[in-house]
Parts: structure tokens; sequence; C-alpha cells
């Protein structure tokens, strides 16, 4: 390779190198105002936040209705069959709920409350029955 092929090629490999720089110059300006625009927006929720909070009233909000239908249907469940203990899947399989492992958590945390309010007790591990 001679002199003016060399030359040549650094000659090419600066402008391959300015126009990249150019690119890259250009994605930092379009992220410099993409980041802008969502912590603008991340401090709006941020305020919403905190002026809804202030705003609701502390605790004293009642249970959402699909909650309370299926808190009502498990205390059913227990009436209709007081001496009888079940576990979380079983009330499930008997209530026709789905019994995949996230529902039948929930029924459980369900099931504790209960237990704490009073309504059932725990004869064995993971089973409940009504109190008498």
């Amino acid at each position: 390779m001679n002199v003016i092929e060399m030359l040549a090629n650094l000659q090419a490999q600066h402008d391959e190198t300015t126009a990249r720089a150019g690119e890259l110059r250009d994605q930092i300006e379009h992220l410099t105002a993409a980041l802008a625009e969502t912590e603008a927006h991340l401090a709006d929720l941020t305020t919403t936040q905190k002026v809804i909070a202030e705003l609701a009233p502390a605790g004293d909000e009642p249970e959402p209705p699909e909650a309370s239908t299926a808190y009502q249907a498990i205390v059913n469940a227990f009436n209709e069959h007081p001496g009888r203990a079940f576990r979380a899947r079983e009330l499930h399989e008997l209530l026709g709920m789905p019994t995949h492992e996230a529902a039948v958590n929930i029924t459980r945390s369900r099931l504790g409350r209960l237990t704490r309010q009073g309504f059932l007790t725990q004869p064995g591990r993971g089973r409940y029955q009504k109190r008498t």
C-alpha cells in the first residue's frame, strides 16, 4: 500500500467516524428530550398521587364489590356445611371457583381474615371450619 492509498483509507475512516459521531449526537439529543418528557410525567404522577392520598379518607374504604361477593360465597359455604372443615382448594372446588394457585392463595388470605375476625376456626393446619 502506498502513501496515497493510506491517506485515502484514513480519510474514509475519518468520514465514517464523523458520520457515526453525528448519529450518536442525534441519538443523545433525542434521548435527552425523551428523558425530560418522562421525568416531567413522573413528577405529574407523583403530585397526583400525593393530592389523592391527602384527599382520600384514611382506612374507611369499603371492600370492592367482587371481594364482598367472594367473602359472601365463602361464608355461605360454611353456613351450609357448619360441621365440615375445608381446605382452600376444596372450597374453590365446591364453589366452582378457579383452582389455580394464585386464586387459591387469595382465598387462603380471606380465610385467615375470617379466622382472625372469629367467624372461623382452624381445627388443623390449612383447614378451616365455622366456629360453633
